[in-house]
């Protein structure tokens, strides 16, 4: 059996699994390279299909996730879905009432779904579905915390445990709780939109002056460079309240915004955002730890936008309650599309465990690759064996270069992680400054982060026995023999946000043994291969458009070491 899951909002995507394997998921945004895409994601089915060989005809079902009022109104006029992409994104000009479409945005933000909203939706999707030629399917309809939750949970080789899912909204709620345990799943809580610690950091974000649901991780770097000062002195501190497995918001969404504004504009962006980063931090950790408190249960697992910050996953995970963490890579909307498919499985057949990998993307031949290098004069290349590539990029690292890695299947979800990145030396300060002035062109305190040999991890970093993290979804305290080693990749309070590698990604732990081999340490400096503020690249064409737009000098792509001629 073969299950399509599909999401068609804020980084819109799609996921093909059967019943024991993943085959395949990918966003919108690679294909229209539009970042974080919104909208039906026609070129992520095609590529589900056309990259694992499935026939239109052969799948079964087809689930879909988020009916509540807003998203409904979304589908029934996606010029408006449009219209609200621009203006978040900041692609045109500020509209008049920028604030009044905030609130009225924040005044909506509990209706969640309406009577006859389910059939609304599935009459607009499946017109879609079968416009593209699908026939003889059953459409399911998840609801969006579902889907959260089964991410986390299916997906986290954990027997028994928590899944505890947080984000803005979805659905009319803000998060969940669930206990799984011998295969059954039990919802014990779902968070009232009106309580969303995911909502508070968006308007933060807003306010600072950044794009919501795009850089509420700026915001978190940022908070680093204000003076600290105790909790009981934050603003913040009665905005919210935990209360055993409950939080609650002491205003609603819209007026917690008005007053957001008026206390920043008394202060330094970078105090704002400490108080931001603080408060969070501080309800997270208390929540999960009553979490597992009242259910006696050590074991959980994460999903939702709140635990794409790095610093909240790694106060959580010092919890002395917890034994075994983890935190779905793919954690917030653009890794619902998946969600949506696993809970369909579930409920079909029954709670499976699936492996995850990194890699679930497109992948194309050397021959392939060949052809669209051949095209490109100002080019010169070569193909080698994986140690002869690996030890020829080591020794370009070594000198103070970085480049430009691109092989095999392409990265699931916003981190690249070898695949389709850019590597760099990880003690090199001017490397650093080249790569963000002439390719990722980001905020100054933006930190970069490494790739570390996970025989080297224990040695570097702070590490644990709570489960391996290969994805970089946490930050982990750098030990002081290393500060100076790493210091293009360890953020100004000390903290490294970590891709440990081990035998899943062959070529690439390949690079990093060459490195040992010549510096001590296999360690790298690691960012995704786009330039700020464009999705990762993923195929040929789009990677070599990137190096000759940079004017980047070294790449590696499929076996190919390329040099460009008119490269810096």
């Amino acid at each position: 059996m073969y299950i399509l899951g599909i999401w068609d909002g804020h980084d819109a995507g799609a996921a093909l699994i059967d019943d024991k394997n993943i085959l395949f998921a990918a966003n919108e945004e690679r294909y229209t390279r539009r970042k974080l895409e919104i909208g039906f994601p026609k070129n992520a089915i095609n590529a589900a299909l056309s990259s694992t060989g499935v026939p239109i005809g052969d799948i079964s079902d087809i689930a879909f996730t988020t009916t509540e009022f807003s998203k409904t109104i979304e589908r029934l006029f996606p010029g408006i879905r449009e219209n609200y992409y621009t203006f978040r994104r900041r692609k045109g000009r500020m509209p008049q009432f920028e604030h009044l479409r905030h609130k009225i945005k924040y005044t909506t933000t509990g209706i969640g779904i309406m009577p006859g909203s389910k059939s609304v939706n599935s009459a607009i999707l499946k017109g879609y579905l079968k416009h593209m030629g699908f026939k003889d399917f059953k459409l399911h309809v998840v609801e969006h915390h579902n889907a959260h939750m089964a991410t986390a949970s299916m997906t986290s080789n954990m027997n028994k445990h928590i899944a505890i899912t947080m984000d803005g909204v979805g659905d009319g709620h803000s998060g969940s709780i669930s206990i799984v345990d011998n295969k059954d799943i039990e919802k014990k809580i779902s968070i009232p939109a009106r309580d969303s610690l995911g909502i508070f950091f968006e308007q933060a974000t807003n306010i600072i002056g950044m794009r919501e649901l795009e850089d509420e991780g700026k915001v978190m770097a940022m908070a680093d460079y204000s003076y600290p000062f105790e909790i009981k002195d934050n603003k913040f501190i009665d905005f919210f309240v935990v209360e055993g497995t409950q939080i609650r918001a002491r205003y609603n969404p819209r007026k917690q915004y008005d007053m957001l504004m008026r206390i920043a504009w008394s202060m330094p962006r970078e105090q704002f955002a400490f108080m931001v980063q603080q408060l969070t931090e501080a309800a997270l950790a208390k929540f999960v730890s009553n979490c597992i408190d009242r259910y006696g249960i050590p074991n959980v697992a994460f999903s939702g936008g709140i635990f794409s910050n790095i610093k909240a996953n790694m106060k959580i995970r010092k919890l002395d309650g917890l034994k075994q963490w983890y935190v779905f890579p793919h954690m917030g909307d653009g890794g619902i599309a998946l969600g949506a498919a696993l809970y369909t499985r579930f409920i079909n057949e029954g709670y499976y465990n699936y492996t995850l990998s990194a890699y679930l993307g497109d992948q194309y031949s050397n021959e392939y690759t060949e052809k669209i290098l051949r095209s490109e004069r100002s080019l010169s290349y070569e193909l080698l064996d994986h140690k002869s590539a690996a030890k020829s990029i080591s020794e370009l690292l070594s000198k103070g270069n970085y480049l430009l890695l691109f092989n095999g299947r392409m990265e699931y979800g916003p981190r690249a992680l070898g695949n389709r990145s850019i590597i760099a030396p990880s003690d090199s300060e001017y490397v650093k400054e080249r790569l963000n002035i002439h390719i990722k062109r980001r905020e100054w305190f933006q930190p970069f982060a490494p790739s570390i040999l996970e025989e080297d991890m224990n040695k570097i970093i702070e590490y644990d026995d709570k489960g391996i993290d290969r994805f970089m979804t946490m930050a982990y305290d750098v030990k002081d023999a290393f500060k100076t080693k790493l210091k293009s990749v360890v953020h100004v309070d000390g903290t490294a946000r970590t891709q440990i590698v081990g035998d899943e990604n062959v070529m690439y732990r390949e690079i990093l043994r060459a490195i040992k081999d010549d510096s001590g340490n296999g360690i790298a400096l690691n960012t995704s291969f786009n330039i700020h503020g464009y999705p990762i690249v993923r195929s040929p064409e789009d990677a070599l458009e990137m190096m000759k737009k940079s004017r980047t000098k070294y790449m590696f792509i499929n076996g190919y070491m390329v040099i460009n001629k008119r490269g810096m």
